[in-house]
């Protein structure tokens, strides 16, 4: 699955999950948070897609999707994301 798909996908996610994405300028990657009882998930919008992607893959990670239903490949993608993660902080 190409990275815009993923995006969009997991824009979706969000989406049923109640979490609102924006796309913001700045010296960050990005990342989850709550704001007065808001959940936010933060993406700097210079990043290239394959990043954005993994930005978001790491926040729903976060957040907990255990119980959602995710297309194989969006599950796969978030798995390998946390797998390569892992990997490089060792």
């Amino acid at each position: 699955m190409k990275h815009e798909m993923l995006i969009q996908e997991l824009q979706e996610v969000a989406a049923q999950l109640g979490v609102t994405i924006r796309y913001e300028r700045g010296d960050f990657e990005g990342g989850y948070c709550i704001l007065r009882d808001q959940k936010i998930l933060l993406v700097n919008r210079r990043l290239f897609p394959a990043r954005k992607a993994s930005v978001l893959a790491m926040a729903m990670h976060e957040i907990g999707l255990e119980d959602m239903y995710l297309k194989p490949a969006v599950r796969e993608y978030i798995e390998d994301e946390i797998a390569k993660a892992a990997r490089s902080t060792r």
